[in-house]
């Protein structure tokens, strides 16, 4: 069965804008390098962009909306106004049942987290690739909300991967 990487909001305004997320330079080089490794295989590739609000930085047509990778030939984009990205929209159309996902992107503890847990609840395998996800300092250090979204999730039957291999 194919695996299908999922690039959640992998945009300007979190890894390139005014106000990137912490250790924004470690994440783009781990999700560059799954989106590379998709690529070589010939896996299909998912870009997921959310669409905020008209004073959101990643509100649609600003430079913080854009996506940071090129879309390639083949590779589908889903524009999404929630968390879930199965949520109003036809990402579970473009994906087979029960196909094998990988997933890295942004924000870890809202769209990465609720986007893995809708493809769970429709009986998708999900992976998680560890240092491919990040989020903002909050009450709590991003790195700390990185490694506790990653327990909760592990703990809901994700994956949570160091490295993938597509194919």
């Amino acid at each position: 069965m194919t695996t299908t990487l999922l690039l959640i909001d992998v945009q300007q305004n979190m890894l390139a804008g005014a106000e990137p997320v912490p250790d924004a330079t470690a994440v783009s080089a781990t999700i560059a390098e799954t989106l590379a490794k998709a690529r070589a295989a010939g896996a299909p590739v998912v870009h997921i962009r959310n669409n905020g609000g008209a004073e959101d930085p990643d509100a649609p047509g600003t430079p913080g909306w854009e996506l940071v990778h090129e879309v390639a030939p083949g590779e589908q984009v889903i524009d999404k106004f929630e968390p879930d990205a199965f949520a109003a929209t036809a990402l579970s159309d473009l994906l087979p049942p029960r196909t094998d996902l990988v997933v890295v992107g942004m924000q870890s503890e809202f769209c990465v987290r609720e986007t893995s847990l809708s493809a769970l609840r429709r009986g998708h395998r999900v992976s998680l690739v560890r240092g491919g996800h990040a989020t903002y300092d909050g009450q709590v250090p991003a790195a700390q909300t990185a490694r506790d979204i990653e327990r909760e999730l592990n703990d809901a039957g994700v994956s949570i991967v160091d490295g993938v291999s597509f194919g």
